[in-house]
């Protein structure tokens, strides 16, 4: 049975990581994903980003491309343009991540496409927007992640600036940009229109500061670094055991009760330092300090059984190694082995979301640079003979 978006056909014209990231989702959803590379240089991330294994291409290029076919296209030549335009003309969505005006200067800009094929989705994904005076400026997860006020609160109280080590806003980018096409592309079901979709890191990482935006409007108070607690909830955050650490959430009244009859801690629900929610937020470091006190008679692993019994959210720390092969990890497929042609079996990670209907599956490895340029263009209507005269243009590499 055919995959939800199995009838439509994205040109990523994008590179590094939160364009590839939302285009191979939709991949992964069943479209026809061509990937659009520079010959013989092809995607950045290809030769610049992480380990490499056997081959040439990079882990982390490895990471973000599979269900893609690529095809090698040089589209600062008029051939190259001429071969492009034949693939806009089939295709539903575009996306890219030039900085703001490089498509426009390549002729790949929505404005001329929409006239070749105006029923094309066309996002783009940029540091700051399309838009704003910095909309210039460039864009990487670290600067999204500085700017929009997430560094600021991230790390320990008093310590150095910190970031989080998982790209939250290309990969955040990456999801909303998924959000916007597919929007759009439901939009088109009636108006037989295409539109464009502008997605920016700033905007993903501001838009996803949801707690610390409401504290500062609701108090006037600026949210700084509070290590792994919560700003809404108390206890919710890392606590040490004799041997290590685990987290626990007592998130509420209930919760907060439970939590203390199971440990032994009554005499905390008597404490009126710790009565509600608030009170406990306003006495965090003595809360902790008693919560520690008690943990310190057992191991992580002990709590984590006695707290989860009594109907606490609680867990252990987990290493990449752990997460990645406890029971649950297996049971819900998230290492997703890969045959690739030159690399052999790889490992990935597997499908986030679940179809019940329609499960997903890799279609495609991530692709050689231009393994599918010739396949790609003869489905797209160039014959034999055309496709011989632009390469001798220059166009692609045969």
């Amino acid at each position: 049975m055919d995959l939800p978006l199995s009838n439509i056909r994205v040109l990523d014209v994008s590179q590094i990581m939160a364009g590839p990231f939302c285009c191979m989702l939709l991949g992964d959803m069943g479209a026809d994903v061509i990937k659009i590379e520079p010959p013989g240089v092809g995607d950045q991330t290809r030769k610049a980003m992480g380990f490499k294994l056997k081959g040439e291409d990079s882990g982390g290029f490895l990471a973000l491309n599979r269900n893609k076919r690529s095809v090698e296209i040089n589209l600062k030549s008029e051939a190259g343009l001429e071969a492009f335009y034949a693939l806009v003309k089939t295709a539903d969505v575009l996306v890219e991540n030039n900085r703001p005006g490089v498509a426009k200067r390549l002729k790949i800009d929505y404005e001329t496409l929409k006239e070749i094929n105006p029923r094309l989705v066309y996002a783009s994904i940029s540091g700051f927007g399309q838009t704003g005076p910095w909309t210039l400026r460039p864009g990487l997860d670290l600067i999204a992640q500085a700017t929009s006020g997430v560094m600021s609160v991230m790390g320990h109280p008093g310590g150095l600036p910190v970031k989080s080590s998982i790209p939250l806003a290309d990969l955040g980018a990456g999801l909303f940009c998924v959000y916007g096409i597919l929007s759009a592309l439901m939009g088109r079901q009636s108006s037989g229109l295409g539109q464009y979709v502008d997605a920016s890191l700033f905007e993903t990482a501001l838009g996803l500061s949801v707690w610390e935006t409401t504290e500062y409007w609701g108090t006037n108070t600026l949210p700084t670094p509070i290590g792994s607690a919560n700003r809404m909830s108390a206890p919710y955050q890392a606590v040490k055991a004799s041997d290590r650490y685990f987290v626990i959430g007592a998130a509420n009244q209930k919760l907060w009760t439970a939590l203390c009859r199971a440990i032994g801690g009554d005499a905390l629900l008597d404490d009126p330092r710790y009565a509600t929610n608030a009170d406990r937020i306003k006495n965090l470091a003595p809360l902790i300090e008693s919560l520690e006190s008690i943990f310190s008679a057992k191991t992580a692993e002990e709590w984590v059984d006695i707290i989860l019994e009594a109907g606490v959210p609680a867990a252990p720390i987990l290493n990449y190694q752990e997460a990645t092969t406890n029971e649950q990890a297996q049971a819900r497929q998230m290492v997703l082995p890969i045959e690739h042609p030159v690399e052999g079996s790889i490992n990935t990670l597997g499908f986030p979301v679940k179809l019940s209907r329609t499960p997903q599956k890799v279609r495609h490895a991530p692709p050689l640079l231009g393994q599918h340029t010739r396949e790609v263009l003869l489905e797209s209507g160039l014959d034999p003979e055309q496709f011989e005269q632009l390469a001798e243009k220059g166009a692609f590499q045969k």
